[in-house]
């Protein structure tokens, strides 16, 4: 028996918010059965193989159909046979390292009893890393949540099955059941989630609308970047689809669609096209790239800095189908103040170009 697991493992040496090969937080596993392996019930076969894995998780991942054999979906009672091609895919097992609650101001535009919406505001770490044990999300989930599946003994992460950046603002979905997290998990790994985030960027696309596809790994020459592929010879598959709202003189408000989730992935690709994001410092997108580099101008891009000093990225919206109801969801939150205030800036510095 082989097991090849995509879960997604801490680097100390990447950002203290940026600890992951990717945005989406699941671990997925492809495993052959032995030649010799006896009849044995799918189920057990799994808790056998797997660790972190109970037999509950094991089974509502069997229910929401993230348990394939030979690319089928099957019951907890199939009998495994010799050479059989298993795949699953799980919420990602927790870490040893022990949450602490805390009280948050918490955002929340949504709950019920699987799942709750929080609008993450920008500067707000995720979950805790290096550098970052306290004061993150995770710890305020922990609070307002005492009973999240993978909080009652304080692991990490407690619900989260995807995350933003540090800087980044704007919506995430946490799971407060197992059920759920499988279900959202699989949900992400299936690309079915819809994610809309709203990007301001230096310079004007020359296409209105389009696709980005290149690998997304680990720069070679700066670990604490990503970098784009396009041979695809190192990283993993990533694909962010754009449409250009709104142009000024020298940057652009975008639309951007996530077919992937990646570390940076939209920070990487619009840099990787020549249009990094607007005051982005680790992709370059702090200083003027495009028109005059002295004078008035360059004053006026300073102030725009100063009244957005991140980078100009939110995650506008999100759509997914209740892990219970089976209902559509979908939820969207307004851009926070600081981009407001860097839009309102280049809208007096220059009429909108249509």
């Amino acid at each position: 028996m082989t097991s090849v697991p995509d879960s997604l493992l801490p680097d100390p040496d990447l950002p203290d918010d940026d600890n992951e090969e990717g945005d989406e937080l699941y671990e997925h596993h492809r495993i052959r059965v032995d030649r010799g392996q006896e009849l044995l019930r799918l189920d057990k076969f799994l808790m056998n193989r797997l660790s972190n894995a109970s037999r509950t998780k094991i089974q509502n991942a069997i229910r929401a159909e993230a348990v394939q054999v030979n690319d089928k979906v099957v019951k907890s009672n199939y009998r495994i046979k010799p050479l059989d091609v298993i795949t699953i895919t799980l919420p990602e097992p927790p870490r040893d390292v022990k949450v602490v609650p805390e009280p948050m101001d918490l955002d929340i535009r949504y709950e019920d009893e699987s799942l709750l919406i929080v609008n993450k505001p920008a500067g707000l770490v995720v979950h805790p890393a290096f550098g970052n044990w306290n004061g993150t999300l995770v710890n305020g989930l922990a609070y307002h949540l005492s009973n999240l599946p993978t909080g009652r003994n304080g692991e990490i992460r407690p619900g989260l099955v995807h995350r933003i950046d540090k800087d980044t603002s704007g919506l995430l979905v946490i799971g407060k059941t197992e059920w759920a997290m499988t279900h959202l998990s699989q949900q992400f790994f299936h690309h079915t989630i819809e994610r809309t985030y709203l990007a301001l960027v230096w310079g004007i696309p020359k296409e209105r609308e389009g696709t980005i596809r290149g690998h997304i790994g680990r720069s070679l020459k700066d670990r604490k970047v990503q970098a784009v592929f396009p041979e695809g010879d190192q990283g993993k598959h990533a694909v962010t689809h754009y449409k250009v709202l709104k142009t000024f003189q020298h940057v652009a408000l975008l639309q951007c669609n996530l077919e992937t989730g990646r570390t940076h992935q939209i920070r990487a690709h619009m840099k990787h096209i020549g249009h990094p994001l607007f005051s982005d410092a680790t992709y370059g997108g702090d200083k003027v790239l495009y028109g005059q580099r002295t004078g008035a101008y360059k004053a006026f891009v300073e102030a725009a800095f100063q009244v957005m000093p991140r980078q100009a990225l939110h995650a506008k919206s999100l759509g997914f189908v209740h892990p219970v109801t089976h209902d559509h969801m979908h939820f969207e939150a307004e851009l926070p103040a600081d981009f407001e205030a860097a839009l309102a800036k280049w809208e007096q510095y220059a009429t909108p170009q249509e």
